[in-house]
Parts: C-alpha cells; structure tokens; sequence
C-alpha cells in the first residue's frame, strides 16, 4: 500500500499540472490532425454531410497535378533565397549590435519591431512601398527599374516578396543570434587575442563554432515559417501576376475553400506537411551533428 501512494500521488500531480496542457494539445493539434488524414482519403466537398471514400485516388491525382507541384517549387526556390538572406542578415546585425556600438539597445529593438507586425498589415504596407512610393521616387529620380511596380512585373514580384520576408523575420533571428553571442565565453576570446587573432579569425574559428546550436534553430525557424508562409502572401501579391507568386499554402487553401476539393486540399496539405518536415529534420540532424563534431 505504501508503494502504491506515491505512484497515485505523482500521478495526481502529473494530471493536475500537465493534464490540461496534455488535452489542449490533444484537442487543438493530435486530433484534428488524424481527422484530416482521414479527409484525404474521401472526396468531401466542405460543406456537404456526406463524406464519399475514394481511398487513395486523392494521393495518386497530386502526382498529376501540374500547378500544385510548380507552386512546390516556387516555395522551395522563395524558401531556400529568403532563408539565407534572413540568417545572413540576422548574425551580421546581431554580430553589430554585439561589438559595443552606442545605442546598441535602440536598434536591437528597432531591428526586432518588423516581427511584431502581422503579416496581413505588412503585405499591405510593403505593397503601398512597391506601388506608389517606390514608383514615385523612380519617376522622380529618372530609376528605370523603380519606374515601375514590382508587384506588377512577374520577376520581381517574387523578388519584392522575398525582401519583405527577409526584412520580417530577420530581427526575431537576431535575438537568437544574440543570445548565441552572449553566451560565448569571454576567456575563449581572450585566449584567441593572446594567441594573435584578428577579428576575423576570432570570427572564423572561435564564433561561428560556438553558435552551432543557433544555427540550427534559425535554420529551422525560418525554414518551417518562409515554407508555410501565407498571410504575406495574401496580402502583398494575392499570388499574382498571373499566379507567378502562387506559394503552396495559397495553392492549397484555394483548393480546399475556393475551388471546394477539400479532400484533395487536404491531401496536398498533408504532402506539404511531409515535405517540410522532412527538410527541417534533416536540418536539424546535420546541424546536431556537427554540434557534436565541433
């Protein structure tokens, strides 16, 4: 009986603390998930009762549809460009503000304001930038290239989507890579500075190895945010010009709400899902590993 009390009383308190935390999650994210593993295998329409099976007919007709596959691409070439100009960005503004400059605090908070800023509100302002201001400035100054809007023109409306991501989540990838650089110990520095190096050496071989572990979460931050990136979408190009910037995510919710094809809305949600999953485990594993190497 003794052995049996302390058991029930962890149990309890297990239950007491993360039961409703454990529930959520259940009910938010576990179960809604399995659902819609079950809406890919069935042709609903959204709206309808009815909920025909069609087993795995969803999952056979993605492989034939082109469009769902060219706004795949799309996204990884707009992931893959705004991821590495963002953790660029990110480590050089945090390795600046980091270096003692004056009024460090004030521009590490200016840097951050951009993530505060939905991404519909952004897309809306940047969208005002890109057709009137920068026109105007173009006009004015006789820029051929700001002539012009680029949300108009097919090439670089991606390009003004790309720099509007970048301009966002950089400075929440900043914070990372200050924390990174904070905790790096001041000996180690130092011990480098005794031993000759220069800034760039210091750089090169004591910095970056110690910010592995922030180099694998901004990887993985701003990979899963820039692949399931629609409300910026949305807001900043609605997927045009002639649905030159049509994103994955923008694809599938027109499938699944526009187009009423929820099952195979839902099936390609899932693949996307995979994918990007997929990509980000990789990320990490080799950014684990090297951690460790390191």
């Amino acid at each position: 009986m003794n052995k049996k009390e302390p058991f029930l009383h962890k149990s309890l308190l297990f239950v007491g603390f993360a039961g409703p935390a454990v529930f959520c999650f259940m009910l938010v994210m576990v179960i809604p998930f399995i659902y819609g593993i079950y809406l890919t295998l069935t042709s609903w329409n959204g709206i309808s009762a009815d909920k025909a099976f069609v087993g795995f007919e969803n999952y056979t007709a993605i492989f034939q549809d082109v469009l769902f596959w060219n706004s795949l691409g799309l996204t990884i070439l707009y992931s893959a460009i705004s991821v590495v100009f963002i953790n660029v960005l990110a480590f050089g503004l945090a390795y600046l503000v980091t270096g003692g400059m004056k009024g460090q605090n004030f521009f590490r908070a200016g840097f951050f304001t951009p993530n505060l800023i939905g991404g519909l509100v952004l897309g809306y302002i940047w969208q005002f930038i890109f057709s009137r201001a920068m026109v105007s400035a173009g006009n004015y100054l006789n820029i051929g290239f700001l002539s012009t809007s680029w949300l108009s023109d097919p090439g670089k409306a991606l390009a003004a989507l790309i720099i509007v991501s970048v301009w966002q989540y950089s400075g929440f990838m900043m914070l990372i890579y200050i924390a990174g650089l904070m905790s790096i110990p001041k000996e180690l520095l130092e011990a480098g500075i005794i031993d000759g190096c220069g800034k760039g050496q210091s750089l090169r071989y004591i910095i970056l190895p110690q910010l592995n572990s922030s180099f694998v979460i901004c990887l993985f931050l701003s990979i899963t945010r820039c692949f399931m990136t629609y409300d910026l979408n949305l807001s900043l190009t609605n997927g045009g010009p002639f649905g030159s910037t049509k994103m994955a995510a923008m694809y599938v919710y027109q499938q699944a709400f526009v187009s009423k094809n929820y099952g195979a809305g839902q099936t390609e949600a899932v693949v996307l899902f995979l994918i990007c999953a997929a990509i980000s485990i990789a990320q990490v594993y080799i950014g684990r590993r090297n951690e460790v190497n390191a």
